[in-house]
Parts: C-alpha cells; structure tokens; sequence
C-alpha cells in the first residue's frame, strides 16, 4: 500500500499486473480504422480500456482527527508522464490586483461546518480555483459545450461565461456548442462560440444550443469526441445528465485519452445533492412569487376566494417553500417530502373551511410531486420521459377538483377558485442579478479546473466556497427538505397550517435522518481502514 504522497490514492493502489494484460493485434482489428485523434489511436485506445480497468473507483484519502478528503480524477492518474506548463492567467492584467493568484495545494473544503467538539472532522472537497500549473497550452485546446434536460435560468450564461472565461484568461480560442443537448455529438449540429457572438445571450431565457432528453450512447459520444479532436467537455445539466456525463468521463478514461470532463450542475429544484444550491433557483423563486401574488390578489378580492399555485418540484419542495417564505401570502404550503390528507379531522379541507371562515379568502401552494400517492388512487399514471422519469399526474387540477367538489356538497359556503400553473414561466425566464452572478463563479471554476488537468467532476458551492465534487457524489441521491429541520418549522410558524403528519411519522423521520448521519460517520470508517495518515500537502499533491 502507498503513502498519501504517492500519485494515485488509496482506493486506487491495486494495479493489475502486467501479466494479465495480453492484447493481440486480431484483438485490435475490430477497433479499426485507427485514426489518430486527441494523440491516441483507436486501436491504443483499445488497450488502453484493459489497461485503466482497475483506476475507476473513488479517490479517497484519509488523515488525523477523523479528516476525509474525496478527491476528484486527474491525468496525471492514468496518463503518465504529462507535461504541465505554467498558468498564463500569471500574467493576465486583470489579475494583476490579486494577492494570490493561484489556489493553496492545501486548501479543501469541508462539506460540515457544524461539528461536536468530539466528533471527526468529516468528508472535504477539493477547492475550486487557478492552479499554479496547467495541461493544456492554449493553442491546443479545442473545448465544447453542451447543455441537456429541461430549460433553467442562466443556462446562456454559463455558455457565455465559459466561453469568455476560455478566451479572457486562458488564450483558449477554439470553443464550440454541440446543439441539441447528448444527441448532438453524434450528429453534425455544432456552432462556432466566440466572446462576440455569446455577448449578449444571457439577456435570454432558453439554451442557444437547444437541448434535449435522453439519447445518450457513450460510445457514439466518445468516438465523436476523438473524432472531432475535442479535449475538454463542458456538460450542464441535472442529476439524470451528470450521470450520464460520469459514463462519458469512464469511457474516456477507459481509453487513456487526455480529455478533461467537467458538469455544471442544473435544475431550478435544488435538488442536486452535496452543493448549496443550483443556479436558476434564485430566479425561480423569484418568479414563482409572482404567480403566488397574482393568485393572492384573485382570491382577496373575491368572496371565499382561493388562489391555487402548482409550482416545480418533482421530488423536492424547495422552490414552493422558499417562494411560500418569500411572499408571506400563502395560507397552506403542499410538498412531496411531506404527506397530506384531504377528508377527515385535521385534513386540508377542514384547514380550508377554517381558514376561509376566518380570512374569508385563501392561498394555497402546491409542489407538482405532492400528493401524488392520492391521485394514484383515482388515476393511472405510468408513462415515463425520454430521460426515464415519470411522468407525474397533475397534482394542480386533482386538487382543484377536489376542492370544488367538497365546497359544492356544502350548499352553505360557495367558493371561487382561481388555478395558476406558472410552469413554463418561471424556466424560460433570464436568470436575475444573483443568478448571473452564481453563474460566472460556477462558468469559471470548471475552466480553471479542467485547464488545471482535473476531470470526472462537478463544480458547486459549499458552504459558500466553490469546489470540485466527484460525480459519483452528486449522483447517489436526489437532496430534498427535510421536514424535521428548522426551516420547514419556519415555514409552518409562518403559514399556521398544520403538518399533516402524526407524531409517529415525525419520530420516524428524525430516527431515518439520525440513522443517515451515523451512517456516513462509520462508512469511511469501514471501508477504508488502513489508510494511512500523513501531511495534507502529501495528500493532496496527488494531482
């Protein structure tokens, strides 16, 4: 076993033995023809899948006080002998003024900063940031973009900042946008970007590279990528595509190529796991909150008025309970994370009679995944998107149903209900200032990552300071709100609407949240006991 100071990390220190590795030329001709793209034949590259089987898993080193560190891949950990050239952004006028141009070696980022006086010190994250070194000369790289799933504020502002971002800092003049989202490598639907035609797209809502769902066949990918002699990829989009952008990053791996694969995160839920937030949230918020006054305004204004607002959120309430927060309009705020009940004492509909005898109008905000185990009941619904998802029932005029039909057998109290699905109004928005903002920072910090020979990884926020996140993180689950947390409790001070939930439900989803914690506390414990301690300099010089 290796010291942290050696160049691969421990999970990785089985190498397969030169032995096993026979490959005969009959065994190659089927990869034919063998152009060269990328400084690598496809025949090479063919050898090179057997001989890289073995540094897939996850780079993990350990130190003292219970410290974990999850590096990302690097070259350097399955080309050998790379050449890395000084950072040209050294002499960039622009950052002249800076104190430290490049990112400490030592520098991570922890992903808890609350912590017990006694307890470990927990998983850390690279830092995101300009490295001292660079792999790439200027001339030599030849960079794309492209952008999958559902639409998202700031998405031509990511485009538009890594562009600049390669041009402004990096000398980096051979950038182009692979159209039509995973389906467009192997086509031949590709533009030309520039500083000057990205100038002023991020004035728009929408991707100027179109985008899609599903379509991904890694192999034709890959093949268009060498073919095309393409060595850094940009992939924005959700959790569903950064999986799909991890296969990409193995296969490239698998065949020794020098191309740096970097995902920036996308989906106006937040429901990326690991970062503090996805860019576009903020504006969705901010959009949403429009519907939510528009139906205020209906519903007060009428007798027994009610305002229905169905806003995104397929697994994870958070843009409803953050616009819920925002407007201080709404009555009752419906999530998937939390159950609700229409009929029976201390149901929905009973709040809702409440309420309207009190207020005499009302507003309600449901999350389009809520409730969907009650529509389930009455409708069938099993059809699934081109990326695999399901396609959910509408939730929104389910609800609306219902509530009419519960007011109209109460002949006593007549009710106006107003429905508003803002869906496709808060995504294809521009994203506002904050979101632009986010968006350069995340634009920038996967250029000097990819330029610094990193690769397999995700750039996001936490805790406030960027960093580089392996895929394999962001992809194992989807983060939702967790309604044992203070945040929710916020939102029901605010709202005065009841949980719908008993107490044996609440217990059981402290007991589930309590289970999570001790069991990330003991899985590194477990799985990598022998490795070893050392100077975090050591450690992290790996790349």
């Amino acid at each position: 076993m290796g010291s942290l100071g050696s160049p691969t990390s421990i999970a990785n220190s089985k190498q397969t033995p030169k032995s096993n590795l026979k490959i005969h030329k009959t065994d190659l001709k089927n990869f034919l023809p063998t152009e060269k793209s990328n400084g690598v034949s496809r025949a090479q590259s063919a050898a090179k899948k057997v001989v890289n089987k073995e540094i897939m898993k996850p780079k993990i080193f350990k130190g003292e006080g219970g410290y974990v560190l999850e590096d990302v891949p690097h070259f350097t950990d399955y080309i050998p002998a790379l050449t890395s050239y000084p950072n040209p952004l050294q002499d960039n006028p622009a950052y002249s003024v800076v104190k430290q141009y490049f990112v400490n070696m030592d520098d991570t980022v922890a992903q808890k900063i609350v912590v017990r006086k006694n307890s470990p010190r927990g998983t850390h994250f690279r830092r995101a940031g300009p490295r001292q070194n660079v792999y790439f000369q200027s001339d030599e790289v030849k960079a794309c973009i492209v952008t999958c799933g559902g639409l998202c504020p700031g998405l031509n502002t990511v485009i538009r900042e890594i562009v600049c971002g390669l041009f402004d800092m990096y000398g980096v003049t051979k950038v182009v946008g692979i159209e039509g989202g995973y389906k467009g490598f192997y086509s031949s639907n590709t533009i030309e970007l520039t500083p000057k035609r990205v100038n002023d797209i991020h004035k728009r809502g929408g991707t100027i590279l179109s985008t899609s769902r599903g379509g991904q066949n890694t192999i034709k990918i890959v093949d268009s990528i060498e073919d095309r002699g393409i060595n850094q990829v940009y992939i924005i989009g959700g959790d569903g595509t950064q999986k799909g952008a991890c296969t990409i990053f193995e296969e490239i791996q698998r065949r020794g190529l020098k191309v740096a694969v970097a995902g920036i995160p996308k989906t106006i839920d937040n429901d990326i796991e690991v970062i503090d937030k996805s860019f576009g949230f903020d504006t969705a918020v901010e959009e949403a909150q429009r519907a939510i006054c528009a139906a205020h305004v209906e519903a007060e204004s009428q007798e027994n008025g009610i305002g229905l607002v169905k806003l995104m959120g397929r697994h994870s309430g958070f843009i409803a309970m953050y616009a819920t927060l925002a407007s201080r309009d709404v009555d009752c705020c419906l999530i998937p994370e939390s159950p609700f009940y229409l009929e029976g004492k201390g149901g929905l509909l009973e709040f809702m009679e409440k309420r309207l005898k009190e207020n005499g109008h009302m507003v309600i905000v449901v999350a389009e995944g809520a409730g969907q185990d009650l529509i389930a009941n009455s409708l069938k619904g099993t059809d699934c998107d081109a990326s695999g998802n399901k396609v959910l029932l509408d939730v929104g005029l389910w609800l609306s149903q219902k509530i009419k039909e519960h007011f109209s057998a109460k002949k006593k109290m007549c009710i106006n209900l107003k429905y508003i699905d803002p869906t496709y109004m808060v995504r294809a928005v521009p994203s506002n200032a904050s979101d632009n903002v986010y968006c350069t920072l995340l634009a920038h910090s996967a250029v000097h990552g990819a330029m610094a020979g990193y690769t397999g990884f995700t750039v996001g926020p936490v805790n406030g300071r960027h960093a580089y996140i392996p895929f394999h993180r962001i992809t194992e689950k989807q983060k939702q709100v967790v309604i044992t947390d203070r945040m929710w409790a916020r939102l029901l001070s605010s709202t005065n609407q009841p949980s719908f939930i008993s107490q044996k439900m609440l217990e059981e989803a402290r007991k589930h949240e309590e289970n999570e914690e001790k069991e990330q506390d003991s899985y590194w414990e477990n799985s990598y006991p022998l490795c070893c301690n050392g100077s975090l300099t050591d450690a992290i010089k790996s790349a």
